[in-house]
């Protein structure tokens, strides 16, 4: 490792991100990785209740205030708080993340001098859906962000190549990263039956009901009222199956959907909304079959815990998806917004006990080959070595 930071001699990294809760849930491993390799880290990003939790693992944070909205005079004052702040820390690394802290954290890092800039990935706020005139305007911004980094790190592939074709970026510029999961923690075999059963207890779960689980943001975009209304169709077939819907009430979103939403549908009974939870892998033990109907993606960690936990996954055809889930290996994939394909799917994985358990074996596999996030950090790590040369 090479560079020298203007406090304690190593590196200065700061990964911004626009909420706390990112930090935490999709960044804080990585994080700790990069510190115990000899960097100094902080995160940045709005204050928040997790916060606490990043501090605690001995992580720094400074907050900003930023949304997820775009709000031009709000967005316009977290820049220069950007600025500001980058500038006075002196910070060596600026690693950004999410479309909306990418192109803020990516233009602050450059009007302050920061000798690095990183970014990763995540997907692009356009995707085949997207209507011409909002599709022009998101790949006009994301132009702007590209020209002030000196490294993007793209999870999944497809979007090197709408990179590359949209001329977002310059080729040299782009690089595959994958993304990765703690496939220690996912591991079916390391919790006990009888806490599973008190858990099954604890929410309201029939003994033998077949579980669907969705683990994601409660917003539009991933795809929810597609689920509720395959729901609909699936308890017609298998009337005993439950919904097991994970995943915080996201207010700052147009799309929020809260959990009266099922009503309309016809499904309140047999959905378990339990809101964010820290207990993810004894709750995927309690699935039969992951859902992912989302709309955007850039490479969804859900599939993959859920792989590693041994659970088959249905998830939408889509950049992202298609790289976490290999089709009749470890689950299916359906065209997105189809909710009878979804219906589809649900009722034949459901009602074949064998061809869930060749994929839970495969999936296993799967994540241990592919999914360790390990590898990925490694591969974070290695372009900190190269651009600090």
């Amino acid at each position: 490792m090479r560079g020298k930071g203007a406090h304690t001699g190593a590196p200065r990294v700061a990964h911004v991100t626009t909420v706390d809760l990112s930090l935490r849930y999709l960044l804080l491993n990585q994080l700790e990785r990069i510190r115990d390799e000899g960097y100094e880290v902080v995160g940045i990003s709005a204050d928040g209740p997790d916060v606490s939790e990043v501090e605690a693992h001995g992580i720094p944070h400074f907050a900003v205030p930023m949304t997820r909205r775009f709000t031009p005079l709000a967005d316009l004052r977290a820049l220069w708080a950007l600025a500001r702040l980058m500038r006075r820390e002196r910070f060596d690394v600026v690693h950004t993340h999410t479309p909306k802290a990418g192109l803020l954290g990516q233009l602050a890092a450059r009007l302050s001098g920061v000798p690095v800039v990183v970014n990763t990935l995540h997907g692009f706020y356009f995707h085949e859906g997207t209507k011409p005139l909002p599709r022009r305007f998101y790949i006009w911004m994301e132009r702007i962000a590209a020209r002030c980094s000196d490294s993007i790190l793209s999870q999944n592939k497809e979007d090197i190549r709408t990179a590359i074709d949209e001329r977002i970026a310059n080729p040299g510029l782009l690089k595959w990263l994958g993304n990765g999961i703690d496939i220690e923690r996912f591991d079916r075999g390391r919790l006990p039956e009888a806490s599973l059963n008190a858990l099954r207890d604890e929410i309201g779960l029939e003994p033998e009901a077949p579980v669907v689980g969705f683990v994601g943001r409660l917003v539009e975009e991933k795809g929810i009222l597609d689920l509720l209304e395959a729901a609909k169709v699936v308890s017609e077939a298998i009337p005993e199956v439950q919904l097991l819907i994970v995943g915080p009430y996201d207010e700052e979103k147009p799309d929020a959907l809260r959990p009266d939403v099922a009503e309309r549908y016809g499904v309140a009974e047999r959905c378990h909304f339990l809101g964010m939870r820290h207990d993810m892998p004894e709750l995927y033990a309690l699935m039969d079959v992951l859902v992912l109907p989302s709309y955007r993606e850039g490479f969804p960690r859900a599939p993959m815990e859920a792989s590693a936990m041994g659970v088959p996954s249905v998830v939408t055809d889509i950049r992202g998806c298609r790289e976490a889930v290999d089709p009749g290996v470890n689950g299916l994939l359906f065209a997105a917004g189809d909710s009878d394909a979804l219906s589809r799917a649900l009722i034949e994985l459901l009602r074949n006990e064998e061809r869930r358990t060749t994929m839970a074996r495969a999936g296993r596999a799967m994540a241990e080959e592919h999914f360790d996030e390990q590898k990925v950090f490694g591969r974070v790590l290695d372009e900190y070595e190269r651009l600090l040369a």
